[in-house]
């Protein structure tokens, strides 16, 4: 698959070697729209507000610095990274969500142990990768290195073995999708993943259980779906036909 072509979803497929499931993902051919972070309240997994920030020029490495205000006062610093080191960082982060689908696709059709070592050592390698970037240039949001590529780096993140780094992750997104910089439904689906590891309700419905196809618990199940459209996310029916069809 190449990385122009990015499939619109990721099916029900894999977290942990194919035994935990998301629903489709947001599609990555094409610029996604943010949708209005929701906010006021307090039990929300995102938090509401506007960071400014302020540059520095890029060095010679072509990093510079920027700091975003945050809103209990301190200040998070974030890099400033040049286009083209940007264009770099998204074709790396677009190949490695295409290689984790392709072992996976392959797992699938050929479910042997050799396979399943593939996709292990496959997203062990991704997460190492990702969190090195992570470490430099903060979360690769959508302004930075454009909405197909930081939606590979959310799918890559969702099929992370570490859910300390998830965690640390799961709370760079939401501050990142109520600045605006990160499409909404990409919180949803690290908040979800985070919450159901821990063995809390999840806010969205968006993580599936393999065994019974249905999403697992759900916080306040009466109101999920004025949830989901807060975020931009369609009914909870139309996801769960669209992934019983494959779509």
């Amino acid at each position: 698959m190449s990385g122009s072509g990015m499939p619109g979803h990721v099916a029900h497929d894999t977290a942990r070697e194919g035994r935990t499931g998301v629903a489709p993902l947001p599609g990555r051919d094409g610029p996604m729209e943010p949708a209005g972070a929701p906010g006021g309240d307090p039990g929300h997994p995102c938090r509401d507000g506007h960071a400014g920030r302020v540059h520095d020029s890029a060095g010679e490495d072509g990093v510079g610095r920027s700091h975003d205000e945050i809103h209990d006062g301190v200040q998070e610093v974030r890099p400033l990274v040049v286009p083209a080191l940007a264009a770099a960082l998204a074709h790396e982060l677009v190949r490695r969500a295409d290689e984790d689908q392709s072992v996976t696709r392959a797992a699938h059709r050929s479910p042997t142990q050799v396979a399943r070592r593939r996709i292990t050592e496959c997203r062990r390698g991704n997460a190492e990768a990702l969190k090195t970037i992570v470490k430099r240039h903060a979360w690769p949001t959508a302004d930075l290195v454009g909405a197909p590529a930081s939606t590979a780096a959310l799918m890559i993140l969702l099929h992370a073995p570490d859910l300390d780094f998830q965690l640390t992750c799961r709370d760079l997104i939401a501050q990142a999708t109520a600045d605006g910089r990160c499409p909404a439904p990409h919180h949803a689906y690290i908040a979800d993943h985070c919450a159901v590891e821990l063995g809390q309700p999840q806010f969205y419905g968006t993580r599936v259980d393999p065994a019974t196809f249905r999403p697992y618990p759900v916080r306040q199940p009466r109101t999920l779906d004025e949830r989901r459209e807060d975020v931009g996310l369609c009914p909870l029916d139309e996801q769960m036909r669209a992934l019983r069809l494959g779509v």
